[in-house]
């Protein structure tokens, strides 16, 4: 554990301030994360200090032949259920080895009735998954599920947990992703407490597991759902994202402290940084200063309204906001990337007086790099045909764009694969230096 000591140390010192209990807590979440590793073959490892020679040749052979085998070999993860009885899992193990699977990691969920065992597997690149969940059933697994896997599941465990629990650490709107990363494809939602605290109320306090569904309560009353039809979620899963919630929850409010300071093309200095629910009187201060039209398309409602969103866009538990400030301190433009269940969208609102300086084209693009950079394959925006100025920016980014019109708003999605992202054209303005 001396590595994991190492770690916390590492977050608790270069991080924003920890109070003393977080260990409890990034413990508690590594340790949930424990499995067992085994590696079926080692290529390329250097051979012990006595081995000379022709088994340095051999080695080298070894590695060569190799190589050819795993350009022709594929990266799976699958998931199976065997019964908790002695050599169930090694007849299960066996019928892998004698497809030529290797088995490079494992996973064990103990359950009531029988354990979950999730493995990366490296397969023949002519086995399917379907044909590998035959090889499994036929040696005992039952609810077989299969998913390619890449590099980045190579990762162990413990490593990708401590990793998680740091960036939620540095970051409060981290916590949706890491735990999207912490439990594969699925759907997160933050739900704001109901008028009583009705939708709190109905999560116990330790949180609620049912079957393809988990619930997690936050410290300000909501609630985190997390759903993954396709696959139920284990106790130990349970265990993990509830930790993960523990530690975002002890640390409170918190959002990287980096801002740019930027010259736009017509010459003025901003300052571009995060943006949170401290900054909700600014903003309803830049409100007061926007023109009726300017909040109507941004907010699609009675613009008396539009002060009542800003706690919820301002929040990291839904996203992120950038905001653009003068050198007096004054707000004139925010950015949102909002965490919508497995879709993204980008929302922009630029006081009237700075608009048509390149404000809008900085925030977007900036908000553009942020999905990408968290994976998302897609970031959608919402407006009206005749606000020409976000349908200019979305131009702007070089990314390819769909268009969708639905009862008068238009829809605009902007796809991130990832021969869009090296082309986009994304921040203009000119850095001078950040603070």
């Amino acid at each position: 554990m001396s590595d994991v000591t190492g770690a916390v140390a590492h977050l608790v010192e270069h991080g924003p301030a920890v109070p003393a209990m977080l260990l409890a807590s990034v413990a508690a979440l590594v340790a949930t994360a424990g499995f067992h590793t085994w590696w079926s073959r080692r290529h390329g490892h250097a051979p012990p200090a006595e081995d000379t020679g022709a088994r340095a040749e051999a080695g080298a052979e070894a590695g060569a032949e190799a190589g050819t085998e795993a350009e022709d070999s594929a990266l799976w993860r699958m998931r199976t259920t065997v019964r908790d009885a002695p050599g169930s899992l090694a007849v299960l193990c066996a019928a892998l080895a004698d497809r030529r699977v290797d088995i490079l990691s494992l996973q064990t969920h103990p359950l009531a009735e029988g354990t979950v065992d999730e493995f990366l597997l490296r397969a023949p690149g002519e086995l399917t998954g379907s044909e590998l969940a035959g090889v499994v059933g036929a040696a005992g697994g039952v609810h077989t599920w299969t998913e390619r896997a890449d590099a980045h599941d190579l990762v162990d465990a413990p490593t990708r947990v401590l990793g998680l629990a740091t960036r939620t650490a540095l970051d409060a709107a981290e916590l949706p992703l890491a735990l999207r990363q912490l439990l594969g494809r699925c759907t997160i939602r933050s739900l704001p407490a109901a008028v009583g605290g009705r939708t709190a109320d109905d999560v116990p306090q330790e949180g609620a597991l049912e079957d393809t569904v988990l619930r997690l309560r936050t410290p300000e009353g909501g609630v985190i759902s997390v759903e993954r039809p396709y696959l139920p979620f284990t106790p130990a899963e349970f265990a993990r994202a509830r930790a993960l919630v523990e530690l975002d929850a002890r640390l409170g409010p918190r959002i990287p402290r980096s801002r740019d300071v930027l010259t736009l093309p017509e010459g003025s200095d901003i300052t571009v940084r995060r943006a949170d629910t401290r900054d909700v009187p600014a903003a309803k201060a830049m409100h007061e200063r926007c023109s009726a039209r300017t909040l109507g398309l941004r907010y699609h409602g009675p613009v008396g309204d539009a002060d009542r969103y800003l706690n919820h866009l301002l929040s990291p538990r839904f996203g992120r906001t950038l905001a653009v400030q003068t050198a007096s301190g004054r707000i004139v433009g925010l950015g949102h990337l909002l965490w919508d269940g497995d879709e993204t969208e980008v929302a922009l609102l630029v006081e009237d007086a700075w608009q048509r300086r390149g404000i809008g084209g900085e925030l977007l693009g900036r908000l553009m790099a942020m999905a990408a950079e968290t994976g998302c394959e897609s970031v959608y925006a919402v407006t009206q045909a005749s606000n020409t100025g976000m349908v200019a920016a979305m131009r702007g980014l070089g990314l390819p764009l769909d268009y969708q019109i639905e009862e008068g708003t238009l829809v605009i999605t902007a796809r991130l694969d990832p021969a869009a992202r090296t082309a986009a054209r994304l921040p203009q303005a000119e850095r001078i230096g950040k603070e």
